[in-house]
C-alpha cells in the first residue's frame, strides 16, 4: 500500500455514523509532508513554540485539549525512533496471516493528529496485510463512539478488524480490583482485561460475541464489559507485546457528556455489572454506591446473549482468569467499619503499603472506607490487610499474605469488638496524640472498642 493515491473518498452513511473509506483522503487535505528528518517533531523530538505564539497556542489548546499548534507543525509522515525491544526487531512472523481493516473511530478530532495516525498505520504496517483504513466520524449528538463501533463491522470487507478509538478512554473504572498491564517478556501474554478501543479481532467472531453493548453511551466500562464477555464466553485476550500503539490520555475532555461524565460512566458500569458480574456486582455497588442510583436501561438483550452463548459465571473468571483479583471471594462483611463511640469510620486515606490505616468522618460513599472482613478473618482494603506486629500498635496496611499471624482478627458480633489474636488487644479509637489513626489497647469492652461492620448479613 502506498501513499501515492489519487484523491478518492466515498462516504457511506449509516444510522448513527458517517464512514469514510480512504483511498486517499490524505492528499485532499492541505498538510505538511516531510521529505527529510530535520523538521519539528522529527525522530520524536519536542516541538518548541516561540514566545510570541504562546497565547495563540493556549487558545488552540482548548479546542482538543492538547497542543494543536505543535501538532500542526509536525509532518504527517514524521520520522520516529525504533523503540522496540531487540527481540521484537528480529522476530520472524508467518507469511500467511489474515489481512486487516484498520478502523479509526474519532470525534471532533484535529486533522493533523488524525491523518498522522493514518500515515503511521500505512508506513508502519506490513503492506500485504493492510487491506484498508476506515475512518468513522461519530458526532457526540449521534450517540458517541460506542455506537459508531457497532455500525462498523457491516462495512468492513476483511476477515480481521483492528479498532483504534481516536479519543481518550479509561480502563480503571473498577480501580480497586482491575488493572491493565503490559509484559514485555513474551511474544504474547494472556491478560484479564483490555483497553476498549485498541484491539484486533476476527470480524465474524466480533459479531458472534456481541460487538459493543448498544445501551452504553460515549465511553467508559466497555473495556471491562468486553473483557468479561470474551473470557466468560469461551474466548481469550492476549497482549501482543511487540505491537505498540501510542496513546495520549487527555486531562480534560474537549466534548460533553449527556447528563454529565459521572452519569454516563455509572450507567455503563451498571450495565456491565448487571449482565456479567452475578452476585459480585454487590461488591462493586458497595465500593461505588453512586452507580446504583442511575437508570441503566434494558439489559434483557445482553442477558439473552449471555445465555445463548452459554457463558461461564463471574466466579469462574475470578478463579481461573484473574485469581490475583482484589475481590474477596468469601467474606463476613463488606462496607464501612464504624466506631460506636466516635461515629467515625476506618479509612485507608489513599495510603500505600506499610502506612498506617486512618479513621475519618463516615461519608457513605464507599471508596477508601470500604473494608471487608473476610472468611480468613482478615480486615482487608483492596489487596492490603490490617497488620499489627507489636503491642499497642501501630495498625499498618500490609499485603495480605493469608497466613493469619499478625493479620488475624476476631470479631465478636455481641460485644462488637475487633480483637487482634496475636497481641490479644482490641482495636480502639484514636488517641489525643493522633486523632487520625486508630489505636490498639487492652480489651475492656468500652464503647471506644465497639465497631459496627456494615453488611454483616453477607455470608462467607
Amino acid at each position: 500500500i502506498s501513499c501515492e493515491y489519487s484523491c478518492a473518498v466515498s462516504v457511506i452513511p449509516t444510522k448513527n455514523t458517517q464512514v469514510l473509506k480512504v483511498g486517499l483522503l490524505l492528499s485532499c487535505i492541505p498538510a505538511v509532508i516531510s521529505r527529510n528528518q530535520e523538521g519539528p517533531g522529527e525522530m520524536g523530538k519536542a516541538v518548541l513554540i516561540p514566545k510570541d505564539d504562546q497565547e495563540k497556542m493556549k487558545e488552540l489548546f482548548k479546542i482538543n485539549q492538547f497542543n494543536l499548534m505543535a501538532s500542526d507543525l509536525i509532518a504527517l509522515n514524521r520520522s520516529l525512533p525504533d523503540v522496540r525491544l531487540d527481540g521484537c526487531k528480529t522476530k520472524v512472523y508467518p507469511d500467511e496471516l489474515p489481512n486487516t481493516s484498520v478502523v479509526i473511530v474519532f470525534h471532533n478530532e484535529a486533522w493533523s493528529t488524525l491523518l498522522r495516525t493514518v500515515y503511521s498505520v500505512i508506513n508502519r504496517s506490513p503492506h500485504h496485510l493492510l487491506a484498508e483504513i476506515i475512518l468513522v466520524d461519530d458526532a457526540s449528538e449521534r450517540g458517541g463512539c460506542l455506537r459508531g463501533g457497532l455500525a462498523l463491522p457491516y462495512h468492513v470487507i476483511n476477515s480481521t478488524v483492528s479498532f483504534k478509538r481516536y479519543f481518550f478512554f479509561s480502563f480503571l473504572f473498577f480501580p480497586l480490583f482491575f488493572f491493565f498491564f503490559f509484559l514485555f517478556c513474551f511474544p504474547s501474554t494472556r491478560t484479564p482485561t483490555m483497553a476498549g478501543g485498541l484491539f484486533s479481532i476476527d470480524r465474524n467472531y466480533f459479531e458472534e460475541i456481541g460487538t459493543y453493548d448498544a445501551g452504553m453511551d460515549i465511553w467508559g466500562g466497555e473495556n471491562l464489559e468486553m473483557s468479561f464477555r470474551i473470557w466468560q464466553c469461551g474466548g481469550s485476550l492476549e497482549i501482543v507485546t511487540c505491537s505498540h500503539v501510542g496513546h495520549v490520555f487527555r486531562k480534560a475532555t474537549p466534548y460533553t457528556f449527556p447528563g454529565g461524565t459521572g452519569h454516563v460512566i455509572n450507567k455503563n458500569n451498571r450495565r456491565l455489572a448487571e449482565v456479567w458480574m452475578d452476585e459480585f456486582k454487590d461488591f462493586f455497588y458497595i465500593i461505588s454506591p453512586g452507580v446504583v442510583k442511575v437508570d441503566y436501561g434494558d439489559v434483557s438483550v445482553r442477558k439473552a446473549l449471555r445465555e445463548n452463548l452459554k457463558c461461564k459465571p463471574f466466579s469462574w473468571y475470578l478463579e481461573n482468569i484473574y485469581p490475583d483479583s482484589q475481590i474477596p471471594r468469601r467474606y463476613y462483611s463488606l462496607g464501612e467499619i464504624r466506631n460506636v463511640d466516635t461515629n467515625q469510620c476506618l479509612d485507608n486515606m489513599g495510603r500505600k503499603e506499610n502506612e498506617k490505616v486512618g479513621i475519618f468522618n463516615c461519608h457513605g460513599m464507599g471508596g477508601n472506607q470500604v473494608f471487608s472482613y473476610t472468611a480468613d478473618k482478615e480486615i482487608r482494603t483492596d489487596d492490603l490487610c490490617l497488620d499489627v506486629s507489636r503491642l499497642n500498635g501501630p495498625v499498618t496496611m500490609l499485603k495480605c499474605h493469608h497466613m493469619r499471624g499478625n493479620q488475624l482478627w476476631e470479631y465478636d458480633a455481641e460485644k462488637l469488638t475487633l480483637r487482634h489474636v496475636n497481641s490479644n488487644q482490641c482495636l480502639d479509637e484514636p488517641s489525643e496524640e493522633d486523632k487520625m489513626v486508630p489505636t490498639m489497647r487492652e480489651c475492656s469492652g468500652s464503647r471506644s472498642q465497639q465497631w459496627l461492620l456494615r453488611n454483616m448479613t453477607l455470608g462467607a
